[in-house]
């Protein structure tokens, strides 16, 4: 048994819950994991029902489960408010750090997970690829002030950060809607059972601009990495390491669910998704799915921005992989892998 104890912020999310996997089941770490759920699947790992936002009872229930030797922040909330963003994942972050650096004198590094919000996908173009040291964008932008903030707490401790920045992380979670895989996966369950066609959803200019997802499986292990070899006080961009155009894809996809992919047609997923949930209910009774509520099995918003992105986004992967860290991911395999996963634990028929 490893004498790593990792305390994980999230652990129930797409990040979390494959993290929380191959520390405690698949590395033999000791895993301590933070979520307001409880986890719907056997693991080693602990779990603790701890609100991030309670500064005292989150030093409370780290001091009990403590010491820890790395910490991994993958926990967000999503606010419509830029600023009150800013400040709600600013806090539990915050909140998250005390509490773990209180009940752990030795511990070694925390990890912090951002995105290519970072270098301004969500606003347009940007150039490409992205490197880690691009200039930021006018904010507010939550993930500068949580790195900020960490860059300047941890100096001077004896323990060091380091920062991962994934985009589009594809994996596993239940109740956790951000999730592009599962967006696609649930849409094609539907125009299936309308008898359409899987037509891309999105922008004729996104069909066919290069695009790039993260493994979640591929996040776990570099995270592992970041947390025992990388070079402190640095940050990395970490995605599958190639790229692609929907297009292609997007016909792969289509074969892989026997369905005719049609011609790309821009469909408002958010708005024409709202009235689906008695449809899904449907779906759910007839092939004996799991009761995943239809509000927290995809978020349609998130596809709709991914889907019209009229820009390439690329990140740059060089500096992580001269540090030591390689691994690529064929991401159309990734969707191939994770649609018979979905399939194969009754998330879709």
């Amino acid at each position: 048994m490893s004498t790593n104890h990792a305390l994980v912020a999230g652990g129930l999310g797409v990040i979390g819950r494959s993290l929380v996997t191959h520390l405690a089941d698949r590395l033999g770490w000791r895993v301590t994991a933070i979520s307001r759920r409880t986890p719907d699947f056997e693991t080693r790992a602990r779990y603790l029902p701890v609100d991030l936002l309670d500064a005292e009872g989150t030093r409370a229930a780290l001091a009990g489960a403590g010491p820890f030797t790395h910490a991994f922040f993958a926990a967000y909330q999503e606010k419509a408010d830029p600023a009150e963003q800013v400040a709600v994942n600013l806090a539990m972050l915050q909140n998250f750090v005390a509490g773990a650096e209180a009940a752990s004198p030795a511990l070694r590094r925390v990890v912090l997970y951002e995105g290519a919000k970072y270098y301004g996908a969500h606003l347009g173009a940007f150039p490409t690829p992205a490197h880690e040291d691009d200039p930021r964008v006018m904010p507010p932008m939550f993930y500068y002030d949580q790195e900020d903030w960490l860059t300047g707490h941890a100096a001077g401790k004896a323990w060091d950060q380091v920062v991962l920045r994934p985009d589009v992380v594809c994996g596993f979670a239940i109740g956790n809607p951000m999730n592009l895989a599962m967006v696609i996966a649930v849409y094609a369950a539907i125009c299936r059972e309308l008898g359409l066609p899987l037509r891309f959803p999105g922008s004729a200019r996104c069909y066919d601009r290069l695009a790039q997802v993260t493994s979640a499986a591929q996040l776990a292990e570099g995270s592992a990495w970041a947390a025992t070899e990388a070079q402190g006080g640095t940050a990395y961009n970490l995605t599958n390491g190639d790229i692609f155009r929907w297009r292609p894809l997007w016909k792969r996809i289509a074969a892989h669910f026997d369905m005719d992919p049609g011609e790309p047609r821009q469909i408002p997923l958010a708005e024409m998704m709202a009235d689906k949930g008695p449809l899904w209910e449907k779906i759910r009774q007839k092939h004996g799915l799991l009761d995943v509520p239809f509000d927290k099995i995809a978020a349609w918003g998130f596809g709709d921005f991914i889907f019209n992105c009229d820009w390439d986004v690329i990140s740059s992967t060089t500096k992580i992989r001269q540090a030591g860290f390689a691994p690529v991911v064929d991401s159309t395999d990734m969707f191939l892998k994770l649609f018979d996963e979905f399939r194969d634990r009754k998330i879709i028929p």
